[in-house]
């Protein structure tokens, strides 16, 4: 006579709560290493005359669009350019003499 034999499958649903957090952790790890590679390459600014001219006007165009004091940060978001980039123009354009700034803002002089 053949006897039955019978398995019980309770250990597979812990394994895979086990596993479940370690990938949710390495999906996290992932994702942190590509915002932080998009920060390297966003911060990078091509310092030469012709873009910092460029960098300037853009800035230039945010605060005589907004008519108002901006912070560095509005700047950036209104032109549409990084912050290191609106610290660029606004160099310029304080040196020629076309902006001022008062209490952290920027305005048109």
């Amino acid at each position: 006579m053949a006897e039955k034999k019978t398995t019980k499958k309770v250990a597979a649903p812990k394994a895979a709560e086990k596993k479940a957090p370690a990938v949710k952790e390495t999906v996290k790890a992932a994702a942190k290493k590509t915002v932080a590679k998009k920060v390297e390459k966003k911060a990078e600014v091509a310092l030469n005359a012709e873009n910092v001219g460029f960098k300037a006007g853009d800035v230039y165009q945010a605060l005589a669009t907004a008519a108002k004091a901006l912070t560095v940060k509005e700047i950036a978001k209104a032109a549409k350019i990084s912050e290191e980039e609106v610290l660029v123009g606004m160099g310029w354009l304080f040196k020629e003499g076309k902006i001022m700034g008062e209490n952290n803002k920027i305005s048109l002089a």
